[in-house]
Parts: C-alpha cells; structure tokens; sequence
C-alpha cells in the first residue's frame, strides 16, 4: 500500500473514531472523513465526480424506497390505533403469566414489531399504553420503563425489518431469506425476557400477581379486533415470500392498507396526517442521508483494500471460525454502544462479510447475528436510543433505566452467543422455504 493510500485510511478510521467519540452526528462523523480521504487518493475534480457518483448510486435502489414506507405505515398503525388491539391481544396472551403486565408489554411489542419493523415505535406506543396500567398495579416506574426497553429490539429482528433491508442492501442478500432469518433470532429476544421478567417475580412478591382469567366471549372479541392487525403480517411478509410483490411493493401495501383500516375503523384522525408525514420524513431524511454517504465510504474501503487488510490480518491470526465470530461480536457490541444500528451496518457489514464467508459462515446466519448485535446497541448505555424512550414515555429518569437495563442486557448477550453458534436458528425457516441462494 503506498504512503498517500495509508494517510487516506487512517484519516478515514481515525477520523470516524474522533467524531463519534467527539459526539457529532454519526452521518457527518462518517462523511466528513470519507471526503477528505476521496481528496487524498484523487485530485479534486475526480473526487468530487466521483463523491457525487458514490452518493447517487448507493440512493438511486427500488429496494430502499421499502424504508420510507415501513416507516410511514409505522405511524399509520400507532396513530390509527392498532398498537392498541394488538396491546389487548397481548393481554390476553400474556395475562396468567406472573408480572401479567409486564409480561403482557413483552408480547406485545413482539407483536406490534412484526407489523411496523420498528422498534423505537413500539417501544413508544407500548409504553404509552401499559406504562400507566402498570404503575396502577402497583409496578415500580423504573421497572415498567426497563421491561419495555429491554423487549421493544425484537421488532428489528422480526419481520418486517429495515434493519435487515439496509443489510441486504450492502451484503447483496435475498430480502425474503433475511426477514424469515429474523424470525427464530426474535422470538428467542422474546423469550429471554419473557424469562427475566419471571426470574423477578421469584424475587418480588410484587410482581407475582397474575391478571384476571379473561372469558371465552372477552376472548373471542380481542381476537377478531386484532384480526386485521394480524391479517396485515400474513400480506405483507406472506407476499414477499411467495413471490407476489417485491418488499417495495409490499410496503406500499402496508402503507395503503394501514391508512384504509385507520379510516374504516375511524380511529386515524385526517388531522393526525401532517405529523404523521413529517415525522416519516424527517426519519427518512437522516437513514437516506447516511446510505448517500456510505457510498463513498465503501469506495474509500475498496479503493484502499481495508476489507481485504482485514480478512488477511484475522485470518492470519486464527482460521478457526469461533474464534472470529467471537472477536466480531465484541466489536460490533462496543460499536453498538456508540452507534445506531444503520451506520454500524453500513461502516461494518463490507469489512467483516469478506472475512465470515472465507471461513464458511453463511451470510443470511451473519446477517442475523449482526442485526442482534445492532438490537443490543439500541439498549446499551449510552447511545440506546429505546432506552430514552422508554424513560420518557414511562416518565423516569434515564439514570434509572441505565441501571435495571443491565441484567436483560447480559440475559440478552447469552441470546447472541446461540444466534452466532447456532446457525440453524436463522437459517432453518429461509431453507425450509427455498428462500437460502
């Protein structure tokens, strides 16, 4: 490598370390250092074509346009009122658990991140809806904060997934094996802390209590509420997998068929529909922006074979496949603790995959393990960014939070060891349906 090509990696590297340590935002932490690196290898008329260039490409895909519509049908459902049929549902899943309610915001964020692939959205409409019940049945504020924080990941895991459309994006993977990839990863989030939250009513008398035994008529009317919440992940992810829309085509769905059951049920208000929109927009506006910018990054990567430096350095120091995955995972975990899943993806995804599949780890089973991983992050101290919204819908301190959050997060790092060394995990449901390349 010669000498201009080693300043231009290091200011790249370096420089993206400093502005995320320094606290700028992750986008300008990211593209400050890769234009002045494009600089360093290209005399300006070049890198500024080429920057363009770079920026344009890694925007102008039919696939991403699936974010904006996930996002935008996201608000639909928790302004039109289906996070709450699913809540109800989920109360009548979860109410004979011990911490029947705690348990019950388990479920239900389970449930309304399998219609909105967003976690931050359940963690807010959830906790929105069974915070006050919660302290009304006499739960601390900051466990009933911690309990939503702690399950409201398993939405990025289960479909559908932005996370997993902007991994598809980098990696070149199937969309349709990805989603179903996520489903085994998410129910077993689920479960974790399904099984916390019942290690703690051992401890706490508190929390023993169980919720009143519904009938079967009280039983019936939740389910058929619920039924056109659920009937949309049925469309949605069914379509997809049976090949009868593409996931861009399926979110435009979700769009119009959030939007239309708002309207029959009446339960979306038309004056709802700017803030929905705008919302929608300014969340779109900041993932396109990182995407735009990680093109250039990836051109910096390749042109100075940093991917291809790695693989060779970890390779060299071990070939064996655990040993890797493992030095992986704790990166990807420290980076996750200042980092937002989307440019974590973006930055990693093109310097480990090269190194994972030379060892024989298939990508869909990678892609997994890093969308765990990245969901660790989003309840990790400091960045986690469910964690601050829990407290504020939940109305504690984040101090508070920061400390229950810690044993569902080491719970939850013994849930990414069984993703990463238990492949079939996530891979048996894509290959049952044919969906593996």
């Amino acid at each position: 490598m010669d000498p201009i090509t080693i300043i231009a990696s290091i200011v790249l590297v370096g420089g993206i370390a400093l502005g995320i340590i320094i606290g700028l935002p992750v986008a300008v932490a990211m593209g400050l250092p890769s234009a002045l690196a494009i600089l360093l290898l290209l005399d300006w008329d070049d890198a500024a074509f080429t920057s363009a260039q770079k920026i344009f490409g890694a925007s102008n895909s039919f696939t991403l346009l699936a974010i904006p519509l996930f996002i935008l049908a996201g608000g639909l459902m928790n302004t039109g009122g289906i996070a709450t049929r699913l809540i109800d549902l989920a109360l009548v899943v979860a109410g004979r658990l011990p911490a029947s309610l705690a348990q019950t915001t388990i479920v239900a964020n389970a449930m309304f991140g399998a219609v909105s692939g967003a976690s931050v959205a359940s963690a807010a409409a959830v906790g929105t809806v069974l915070t006050p019940r919660m302290r009304k049945e006499g739960y601390s504020p900051g466990f009933a904060a911690t309990v939503n924080a702690a399950s409201s990941p398993s939405g990025m895991l289960i479909p559908p997934s932005n996370t997993f459309i902007i991994y598809a994006l980098v990696s070149g993977g199937s969309i349709g094996a990805l989603f179903m990839a996520g489903v085994g990863p998410g129910l077993l989030w689920a479960l974790i802390c399904v099984l916390m939250v019942a290690w703690y009513a051992r401890k706490r008398p508190e929390l023993r209590a169980t919720g009143p035994r519904p009938t079967f008529g009280q039983v019936v009317i939740v389910f058929l509420k619920a039924i056109p919440a659920l009937l949309m992940i049925f469309i949605v992810i069914g379509g997809i997998i049976l090949g009868w829309f593409t996931a861009t085509e399926s979110a435009a769905i979700a769009v119009i068929y959030s939007f239309v059951l708002g309207l029959i049920q009446r339960t979306l208000p038309f004056k709802a529909l700017p803030g929905i929109l705008l919302e929608a927009t300014k969340v779109t506006g900041i993932i396109m922006f990182l995407i735009g910018v990680s093109g250039i990054l990836g051109y910096v990567l390749a042109f100075a074979r940093i991917p291809q430096l790695v693989t060779t350095g970890l390779l060299g120091f071990t070939s064996n496949p655990v040993v890797i995955l493992l030095i992986i995972m704790v990166v990807l975990l420290l980076a996750g603790t200042v980092m937002d899943p989307t440019p974590a993806i973006l930055i990693f995804t093109p310097i480990f995959l090269p190194v994972v599949t030379a060892v024989g780890v298939d990508p869909i089973h990678f892609g997994a393990m890093m969308v765990f991983n990245m969901c660790l992050g989003n309840i990790s101290p400091p960045i986690g960014n469910n964690l601050f919204v829990a407290a504020r819908v939940g109305g504690v301190r984040i101090e508070t939070v920061f400390k229950g959050i810690w044993p569902f997060f080491w719970a939850l790092c013994i849930g990414l060891l069984i993703v990463t060394f238990v492949p079939v995990l996530s891979t048996w449901l894509p290959t049952v349906m044919g969906l593996m390349g």
